[in-house]
């Protein structure tokens, strides 16, 4: 009855996938470059979208389809922390419009249980989109200060690890 429902899951878990990649690659340059801040966001916004794969992966299996595990695109090389955030914001945009056309055509065949998971994973991507638009806001308003109050940070959160003997490191 809901076969034509596991396509569009399937495409939201590669989206949500090529994230997962996303967001980790980013997470791992930003904590590389000492911008712990970003690198947790970063981090935190991969787990969740960990989480939407297993939501949308649960709802094919329950319709007895096959959970297709194949990124929809291949991880951007992106090392500047502007060009991270934007990337980043672009992407959640793009999941947002996605989303809403899927949780659409779920609807149209008759399947609300997909659709509302649909709707659910829009309140999320709009809610990482923000918290990216946020942090892009305050670069542009504060420029390299900003990252450098994230290096600062990491250097107090070091100090106090060590006692604040920095010599041990």
């Amino acid at each position: 009855m809901y076969e034509k429902s596991i396509k569009p899951l399937n495409q939201a878990i590669a989206e949500e996938l090529s994230g997962v990649h996303q967001y980790m690659y980013f997470h791992f340059h930003c904590n590389d470059q000492g911008f712990d801040l970003l690198a947790n966001l970063f981090r935190k916004i991969a787990i969740e979208e960990m989480i939407h794969i297993e939501r949308l992966a649960e709802r094919i299996l329950f319709l007895k389809g096959d959970v297709e595990m194949l990124p929809s695109t291949k991880t951007e090389k992106i090392h500047n922390v502007k060009d991270m955030l934007s990337e980043a914001r672009s992407m959640e945009e793009n999941s947002t419009k996605l989303y809403n056309e899927l949780a659409m055509e779920c609807g149209s065949n008759a399947d609300s249980v997909s659709r509302k998971l649909f709707e659910e994973l829009v309140m999320d991507e709009e809610r990482h989109y923000g918290q990216f638009d946020t942090e892009l806001q305050n670069l542009n308003k504060f420029g390299e200060q900003y990252l450098a109050l994230q290096s600062i940070e990491r250097s107090k959160v070091l100090s106090m690890q060590t006692g604040g003997n920095l010599t041990n490191l």
